[in-house]
């Protein structure tokens, strides 16, 4: 039972950091492990949106594909993702921005997860645990990219 949480003090506002999170199908262009995603649908109700996508991580001759719901809650600064269906048991994932000023914020990343085989845990485990390790590492890089490197 995998469980990652980190916090990252960022230069750029906690409404940019929550629209970079929230364009999922970026993420292969810069997140480790993520070869694609998919957005299957997408709902919209009450200033919240409701995607569901596919994303496919590889490492190596391993690729699985793993399903899931992200609820977007922009006025809440706040993304949770919730596993439908692939090769864990459970994943649990959300990401929170805390506004520090015009041009600062605190990013939250927590994830919680198991995969369903043993073979896919000792053949993908240290990966994932790696990944997950730069996840808001690689969403800093790729808002520096995106918005400008912040005056450190």
């Amino acid at each position: 039972m995998p469980q990652f949480e980190s916090t990252r003090r960022v230069g750029h506002s906690a409404d940019e950091m929550f629209e970079l999170v929230a364009d999922v199908e970026k993420y292969p262009q810069f997140l480790p492990l993520c070869k694609s995603l998919h957005v299957r649908s997408q709902r919209d109700k009450d200033n919240k949106t409701l995607l569901v996508a596919d994303m496919t991580v590889a490492y190596k001759m391993v690729r699985e594909t793993f399903t899931s719901q992200v609820l977007l809650k922009p006025e809440e600064r706040r993304i949770d993702v919730k596993y439908v269906d692939g090769p864990f048991r459970y994943l649990d994932n959300r990401w929170t921005f805390e506004p520090l000023g015009e041009k600062q914020c605190d990013v939250r990343f927590f994830i919680d997860y198991e995969f369903k085989s043993r073979t896919l845990s000792m053949l993908m485990g240290s990966m994932f645990d790696y990944a997950f390790r730069r996840f808001a590492q690689a969403f800093e890089e790729r808002a520096d990219e995106v918005y400008g490197r912040p005056d450190r």
